[in-house]
C-alpha cells in the first residue's frame, strides 16, 4: 500500500512539475507593458500623423483606379468621409501580374486609411487630380521640355509603374521624417507598421522598373532608368533640401558602399532611408516647389492642421 501511495505521489509531482514548466515556457505574444508614465498618443502626435492622410488618399485612388477602374467609394466609402472623388482617375492598361500587384497595393492603402483614422481621427478625402494631363505636365517638368506625345500614365504597364514611382516613395520618406518626432508608443507603433508596408510597395515598384531599366520607353528616346532619374531629380529640386531621391540606376559614387550602380532601394551613404519634413512633401506633391502654393495632385492644397497652417501664411 505504501508503495502504491508513493507511486501516485510521484505521478502527481511529475504532473505539477510539467504544468509549472509549461507555464514558465509558454510563448508570449504581447509587447512588454509600458511604464505607467508612458503616453499612448501624445497630443502633438495627432496632427503629424493625420498629415499622412493626404498621401494615403492619393495612393489609394491611384492604385484602385489603375487596377480596377474604381476607387475608395467602391471599397469602403465611409473612409472618404464625403470628400469628392478624384478627377481624371481611370483604369490602366496593365498586364495581369502587375494589375494584381497594384490591386493589392490599393487594398493595403484602404487599410492604412482605416488604421490612421481609427487611431487619431482624420478628415475627408481632399480633392485629387489624377488626370493624364497632370501627369504629362509633371513628366514634362522632369525632362525640361514637352514630351511628344504627352506622357499618359494609363496607356501601358510601364507608364503606370513610372507614374506610381512618382507617388509612394514620397509617403515613405514622409513617414521616416515623422517617426523621430512622435512621443506616444501607440503613435510610434502605427507609423512603424505603415512605413514597413510603404517601403515594400516602393521596393516592388522599383524592382519592376529596374527589370526594364535599359529598355527604351516607346515612343520616347529615353530608357526607363532615365525616366526614374528625371523624376527623382525633379523631386529633389522641388523639395529643395539636397539629394533625398535617386533613380534605379545611379553613378557608382551614389551606390551602396560606392560599389554598385544598381539602386533598387534608394538610401543614403549608410544605406538608411531618406527623410523629408512636411514642408518638403508639400513642395513636391503640389509640384510648385512651395508649401504655400497648392497645385499638382492636391489642387486645393492638403488638409489637416499641418498643411492648412502653411496655406494660412501664403
Amino acid at each position: 500500500m505504501a508503495t502504491l501511495s508513493f507511486f501516485f505521489f510521484l505521478l502527481l509531482s511529475a504532473e505539477l512539475f510539467s504544468l509549472s514548466v509549461s507555464k514558465a515556457t509558454k510563448p508570449t505574444c504581447s509587447p512588454p507593458l509600458q511604464p505607467s508614465s508612458a503616453i499612448p498618443i501624445h497630443p502633438k502626435d495627432t496632427d503629424q500623423i493625420q498629415f499622412a492622410l493626404n498621401l494615403e488618399h492619393l495612393e489609394t485612388e491611384l492604385f484602385l483606379y489603375g487596377a480596377l477602374g474604381r476607387g475608395l467609394d467602391s471599397v469602403d466609402p465611409q473612409l472618404a468621409q464625403g470628400g469628392p472623388p478624384p478627377i481624371g482617375a481611370q483604369k490602366a492598361n496593365l498586364d495581369d501580374r502587375t494589375r494584381r500587384i497594384i490591386e493589392e497595393f490599393g487594398y493595403q492603402e484602404v487599410g492604412h486609411l482605416r488604421a490612421i483614422k481609427s487611431t487619431v481621427g482624420g478628415f475627408p478625402r481632399p480633392p485629387l487630380d489624377l488626370r493624364s494631363e497632370h501627369f504629362a505636365k509633371l513628366f514634362d517638368k522632369a525632362f525640361g521640355f514637352k514630351l511628344d506625345p504627352p506622357f499618359d500614365p494609363y496607356v501601358s504597364t510601364v507608364n503606370f509603374l513610372l507614374a506610381s514611382y512618382a507617388v509612394p516613395y514620397v509617403g515613405l520618406v514622409a513617414y521616416v521624417g515623422t517617426a523621430p518626432n512622435l512621443n506616444g508608443y501607440v503613435s510610434k507603433g502605427l507609423i512603424a507598421s505603415l512605413l514597413a508596408v510603404e517601403s515594400g510597395q516602393d521596393a516592388v515598384i522599383r524592382t519592376l522598373l529596374y527589370q526594364k531599366a535599359d529598355e527604351y520607353l516607346k515612343p520616347y528616346n529615353y530608357t526607363v532608368a532615365e525616366f526614374t532619374n528625371r523624376i527623382s531629380d525633379l523631386r529633389n529640386r522641388l523639395g529643395n533640401c539636397g539629394i533625398k531621391d535617386e533613380g534605379v540606376i545611379v553613378p557608382q559614387k551614389l551606390g551602396a558602399e560606392k560599389k554598385t550602380t544598381s539602386n533598387i532601394l534608394s538610401a543614403d551613404a549608410n544605406s538608411r532611408a531618406y527623410a523629408r519634413i512636411p514642408a518638403e512633401i508639400l513642395r513636391i506633391v503640389y509640384g510648385t516647389g512651395s508649401e504655400y502654393k497648392p497645385g499638382g495632385f492636391l489642387p486645393n492644397g492638403g488638409d489637416g492642421k499641418v498643411a492648412r497652417d502653411f496655406l494660412k501664411l501664403k
